[in-house]
């Protein structure tokens, strides 16, 4: 069976999720080869055999952590010539696309971007996409080259399938443009707690009917309640009542959720599309003309400030 290359996003060995997802995916259309750089690389291997992995190629080097996307893409360049897989895989992240787009140029491959499910086709493997802000769902195949394939997080549940993970050393050699772009300092995130918002399961998000920052600890009692991420509308990011970190539409942040709850938000079609391949979509709002409520499985007609703090009470007696 071919290989395919898994493009791994970790923090110091700890494995992040979205690649999880992607070993799922890619043993569907072949053998995952698991390409993790970096500091920690090594420690990475276990949870990655675990999860299919048959080899993991590591890389460790200063230029993965002083400089920006191209040294990762020179060593993921470095594994493609030494794999020649059948497709490459990587997380749908902001540095992730770029990797890939960076990777497709310089093979001479096509490219799909934000795939939500993956499967074998006679020609290569056909990823299918939510596209024009999720209104319509197309199934896409790369004609040209290896298809270089980016996932969003939550696409596939996370499947153990153990297998060799055997470790091996990639050699890489840095091109001219590795050190362009040069890391000068970096500020921890705060800590909130909650998980991360593209890769939660469950999101909760807060909108102008929050009216005011100051009222948006409603929507995180709700989700602290739940083990939720929050998130918000534009129109609360711009009016400063939450950072945009969490913005949550189509100049903000996908989420992909098996759980998604719009308290406050009308549902303009900019939202929408970063929220609209949700599984499960909840709206509470008091405007029952709302566009939220075209594209919900439930809804709640009421002010969210009567409704979402009993629901945020029954969810907590409930769990005991």
């Amino acid at each position: 069976m071919a290989e395919v290359l898994v493009y791994v996003d970790h923090v110091d060995g700890a494995v992040r999720k979205p690649t999880l997802e992607l070993l799922t995916l890619a043993r569907r259309v072949g053998e995952p080869v698991a390409v993790a750089l970096g500091a920690g690389a090594e420690a990475t291997a276990a949870v990655l055999a675990e999860h299919g992995a048959v080899k993991v190629l590591t890389a460790d080097a200063p230029e993965f952590a002083e400089y920006l996307v191209v040294p990762k893409v020179d060593a993921l360049q470095a594994a493609y010539e030494a794999v020649s897989p059948a497709a490459v895989l990587v997380p749908s992240s902001a540095e992730g696309k770029e990797i890939a787009a960076r990777l497709a140029v310089r093979i001479g491959s096509g490219i799909i971007t934000d795939a939500v499910d993956l499967e074998a086709g006679d020609e290569g493997p056909v990823a299918t996409q939510s596209a024009f802000a999720a209104s319509f769902t197309t199934k896409s195949r790369v004609s040209k080259g290896t298809p270089v394939i980016t996932v969003k997080p939550n696409s596939a549940a996370v499947e153990a399938a153990p297998a060799a993970g055997t470790v091996e050393a990639l050699t890489v050699s840095f091109g001219a443009l590795a050190t362009g772009t040069k890391i000068t300092g970096r500020t921890p995130r705060e800590s909130t707690g909650r998980p991360e918002l593209t890769e939660a399961a469950i999101v909760v998000s807060g909108g102008r009917g929050v009216n005011g920052a100051e009222n948006f600890h409603v929507i995180e009692e709700l989700a602290d309640s739940l083990g939720a991420a929050v998130g918000a509308s534009r129109a609360a990011v711009d009016a400063g009542w939450y950072p945009h970190s969490n913005q949550v539409g189509q100049t903000g942040k996908s989420v992909s959720p098996q759980l998604y709850i719009a308290s406050g938000i009308s549902g303009a079609i900019q939202h929408r599309a970063g929220m609209q391949t949700s599984k499960t979509i909840v709206a509470i709002n008091k405007d029952a003309e709302a566009p939220i409520f075209d594209l919900v499985d439930y809804g709640v007609v009421g002010d969210l400030f009567a409704v979402v703090p009993q629901l945020t009470e029954q969810i907590k007696v409930r769990k005991g």
